[in-house]
């Protein structure tokens, strides 16, 4: 898997800017944790961008991700990052039995509940704490479709606090805050998604 074969595959099946500046946001913490656990930052990275490809041609479960899965079969992914994919979604029954399925769950709906807290602040992620995210977690009408209970099972399947996860996760997407477009707001425009 490289950046820019997976890039173009997102693309090819998502067009909302919205799901790739999701896929962006997990992306960016999906390759911090990979250095923080000596893992390959690359292959890590694809996986949080392509978690959610399919999701706009197959949005209901179980289409998504299982047909998002046969595709990745049908271009060679390899199984351990389709099974980690498919290990995102409870009701696939797929297990995450290795540190990058269960990465990948903690960082899904945490980064987009980041995005969101970021979107409501008028500095966006430069001066989101993560007391601010513990804050709106508990507020059920604030980005109401997130799942707070799988952000907690997130940080409780990798072992690491909520605090640090959140404030890890917040730091991975300060990195490329313009991509994900949540620099402060006198700031300017998003730039090119690269990393």
């Amino acid at each position: 898997m490289d950046r820019e074969s997976t890039w173009n595959l997102l693309c090819e099946y998502t067009k909302s800017e919205s799901l790739r500046k999701h896929a962006l946001a997990v992306e960016a913490c999906m390759r911090a944790y990979a250095l923080k656990f000596g893992e390959d930052g690359d292959e890590w990275g694809c996986v949080g961008l392509i978690h959610d490809f399919d999701y706009e041609v197959y949005p209901n479960g179980p289409d998504h991700p299982l047909k998002g899965s046969e595709i990745l079969a049908e271009r060679g992914c390899p199984e351990g990052v389709r099974r980690a994919i498919l290990g995102h979604a409870d009701y696939t029954g797929v297990p995450r039995d290795t540190r990058l399925a269960r990465t990948l769950f903690a960082c899904d709906e945490l980064a987009g509940f980041i995005t969101a807290c970021s979107l409501v602040r008028p500095g966006r992620i430069k001066d989101l704490e993560t007391r601010s995210v513990i804050k709106r977690m508990k507020d059920k009408a604030f980005a109401r479709s997130v799942s707070r209970e799988d952000i907690r099972l997130g940080a409780q399947e990798l072992e690491i606090p909520l605090e640090e996860h959140i404030g890890f996760c917040i730091e991975a997407m300060r990195g490329v805050a313009g991509v994900l477009g949540l620099e402060p707001r006198e700031t300017g425009h998003a730039v090119s998604p690269q990393f």
